[in-house]
């Protein structure tokens, strides 16, 4: 296709920030690059030791990345559960210690209270020594409140002076760059120490986001780095793409502990390419890393799940009718939280709120902690309030959530066990409608600021407790109600009817699923992520159904949603293009445009080149015998072009300005006192991808996907008319959904 191996000229075949890579060049280059080896390693030793270590080094990037995601995910959690305790309180006993390992070293605590010890200090106990009366609740109160400021303090500051890229989710940037696109530093070095110390910063800071897509984009940061270490990858943008697809699954692997989860989210909602052997990696990067953060333990229960659940009863077929109302309830609150946090994010950008970042994320860590201190599913982590809400109570628990009358009798013979709700069950049920409300609203303005947050953890919570309260309601029913035909038809006697732990797992996993529009992936993550395997039809019911519900409410995903936003170009695979235009619709020039620039192979000089190079801006040029005829001999990108006649004007005797430029094999003898010419033959593309002018654009746009085209040339009975670019089709499609086209902002 190209001729790379010939005296390759330093920066030749590399990309500009912000352009689209070429996949059906940098594939080629692999398969050029893999066809020398294999053809050395029969010379000699050295080579075949050389091929072979090429072939391992897939396997051994991988290793390295599940290593280093594993060991940073352990990190940050261990680091921010510390962090969050900071808020309450310190351990005297040590103050590296957080609330839960200071009480387990404790001689003097007891297993009903084992949230209190001697060991561990709230701040009023230290400022004015005693945690009761008014007093002492102010002072708790405004520490809470002062420790969440200045951590998000911190971490806004440090993300917008070291790091700007290190702010948000970065999964809408990530599937952008697994697009082909190139956001230069956005998997830097600086990125990903700033975001992995930010990340804990902004979680212990108690604002209404998560950890887990943070943790995509550092595993994805750990990734292209270490690619830098290998040839093969370093060199072809191509090969660190299905590598970066392992690194996401990876990420997702130690976010959740859910190694198959992992892979089958990368698959599904960030990868555009993936081969069978990316599968194979992913798989294998995501067990390295699942497997690493077992071993350093971050939760202390030597399990690698986030929020184990053991539920001791079946589910009967009715509750299918309220897993299904929870899917509802999902699908809305998906569609209605990219809604308004879009509208959200677009006046950010739009308005002079978006030149003031930490005056942002200041206030909003301000109302939070004011509103969230009061109450105690609010005060508590995102992610404990979650494991709280998936708990199935048993005899030792001591959550008010669990407070039910009479629990502690057995059945009588004959008769549903004793759980009606007591007084604590009443008071939490308040709280959690509260928590709800609070939730539901603060996160529509805390995804998109300007420190790390991800979205994964806080839908969850709140479909949680949505999920909980109707559990509660449906199992009070069944109890004072279990006459009722409904009931009485599958509730066993003498065993529990409902399960609202189960409830509100479902729930969580309807709510993910509607903001995210996950399905496959997300039923893997959810029972991978509680160990509830036999809850996966409840789980598939809901998910299916609040996708349903939000796609006819709003076709986009959050993440879509935001690269939208944000004008990224990226070709979403998922959706059809149903409109009868024709490739001469949306082809550069149109009728009245002036003619397409292009260059001929053997009549332009130097200077005619720089020229047109000078005055445009377009990243490539087609190529063609003469001007009259218009017959296409190949396409040569800008960068490529610019680099070789700069290294001609160096390093090459005699090239001046009238030195002819040659884009043939083979230049003829030229006269004498004549100057050197300039052969670039070896930057030609000679096969670009063409289609004729009467192409449906259905076709065209299928290509593009497909293939990761960034331009396609467009003939006529062979003779050129004109070229489309990724861009030109993204507006195209942007145009036939009565969006503004300008809207995609990179080239």
């Amino acid at each position: 296709m190209m001729d790379f191996l010939e005296e390759p000229i330093p920066g030749v075949g590399t990309y500009d920030d912000f352009n689209t890579i070429d996949w059906v060049r940098e594939k080629s280059r692999d398969r050029d690059r893999h066809r020398e080896i294999t053809n050395k390693s029969k010379e000699s030793t050295w080579a075949l030791i050389h091929s072979v270590s090429d072939a391992f080094s897939g396997w051994l990037l991988m290793l390295l990345i599940g290593l280093l995601s594993g060991s940073l995910a352990g990190l940050i959690d261990i680091s921010a559960h510390w962090m969050t305790d900071l808020k309450e309180g310190i351990c005297t006993g040590g103050i590296w210690f957080n609330h839960e390992h200071c009480c387990w070293n404790s001689q003097h605590v007891t297993f009903e209270d084992r949230d209190k010890c001697p060991e561990w200090n709230s701040w009023s106990q230290l400022i004015i020594s005693t945690n009761e009366g008014a007093f002492a609740y102010i002072v708790n109160y405004f520490m809470y409140v002062l420790w969440a400021l200045l951590f998000a303090f911190l971490a806004v500051s440090l993300v917008k002076v070291f790091a700007p890229y290190a702010c948000g989710s970065g999964i809408p940037e990530i599937k952008t760059i697994l697009s082909g696109f190139i956001i230069r530093g956005y998997l830097g070095k600086w990125t990903l120490i700033i975001k992995t110390v930010t990340l804990v910063l902004a979680v212990s800071s108690g604002l209404s986001l998560g950890k887990e897509g943070p943790l995509v984009h550092v595993a994805c940061c750990c990734g292209n780095i270490l690619c830098h270490c290998f040839n093969k990858y370093r060199k072809n943008e191509a090969k660190r793409r299905e590598v970066l697809s392992a690194a996401a699954a990876a990420g997702v692997s130690v976010a959740f502990g859910a190694p198959i989860g992992g892979v089958l989210f990368s698959l599904e909602e960030v990868s555009y390419y993936f081969p069978l052997k990316t599968l194979w990696r992913s798989f294998f990067a995501a067990l390295v890393a699942a497997f690493t953060l077992r071993s350093i333990n971050p939760f202390g229960n030597s399990r690698l799940v986030l929020f184990y659940v053991e539920f001791h009863t079946p589910w009967h077929l009715f509750e299918l009718v309220p897993f299904i109302l929870l899917g509802i309830f999902g699908g809305l609150w998906g569609a209605l939280f990219i809604r308004t946090n879009i509208a959200w994010c677009r006046k950010r950008k739009t308005t002079q709120l978006g030149k003031y970042p930490v005056i942002e994320v200041l206030v909003v860590t301000a109302i939070t902690a004011i509103l969230a201190f009061p109450n105690e599913y609010t005060r508590m982590s995102t992610s404990e309030l979650i494991s709280e809400l998936f708990n199935d109570c048993g005899l030792l628990d001591s959550s008010k959530l669990c407070d039910y009358e009479n629990r502690f009798n057995t059945s009588k013979a004959g008769e549903l066990p004793d759980r009606p709700a007591g007084v604590g069950v009443y008071s939490a049920m308040w709280q959690l409608a509260l928590t709800l409300i609070l939730k539901i609203v603060i996160t529509i303005f805390t995804f998109g600021m300007k420190i790390p947050s991800g979205l994964f953890i806080p839908s969850m919570a709140v479909g949680a407790i949505a999920g909980r309260l109707l559990g509660v309601g449906m199992e009070q029913l069944a109890y004072y109600h279990h006459d009722w035909a409904i009931f009485n038809s599958w509730c066993s006697q003498g065993a529990d009817c409902i399960t609202p732990g189960l409830y509100a797992m479902v729930g969580a996993a309807a709510c993910l699923g509607g903001v995210t529009r996950m399905t496959v992936s997300l039923v893997v993550i959810m029972f991978e992520l509680t160990g509830g395997l036999e809850y996966i039809v409840p789980l598939m019911a809901a998910a299916m159904t609040s996708k349903w519900v939000a796609d006819a409410l709003g076709r986009e995903g959050i993440y879509d949603a935001h690269i939208r936003l944000n004008g990224y170009p990226f070709l979403e695979a998922k959706e059809e293009f149903a409109h009868k235009t024709l490739a001469m619709d949306v082809m550069k020039p149109r009728r009245n445009d002036p003619l397409l620039t292009v260059l001929t192979q053997d009549s332009m000089t130097v200077e005619d080149v720089e020229t047109i190079i000078s005055e445009t801006t377009y990243s490539g040029f087609p190529v063609v015998v003469s001007r009259e005829s218009q017959r296409l001999v190949g396409f040569v990108l800008r960068r490529d072009l610019i680099i070789s006649v700069e290294n001609a004007r160096k390093k090459q005797d005699g090239v001046v300005s009238t030195s002819v430029i040659y884009f043939t094999e083979h230049s003829p003898p030229m006269p004498p006192y004549t100057p050197p010419t300039l052969k670039l033959w070896n930057i030609l593309d000679l096969s670009p991808f063409t289609v004729t002018d009467l192409t449906p654009m259905e076709i065209v746009v299928d290509i593009f996907r497909k293939l990761g085209l960034r331009q396609c040339l467009v003939t006529h009975n062979g003779r050129l008319l004109g070229i489309i670019t990724k861009k030109d089709v993204l507006k195209h499609i942007a145009q036939m959904a009565n969006q503004d086209p300008d809207s995609i902002l990179f080239n």
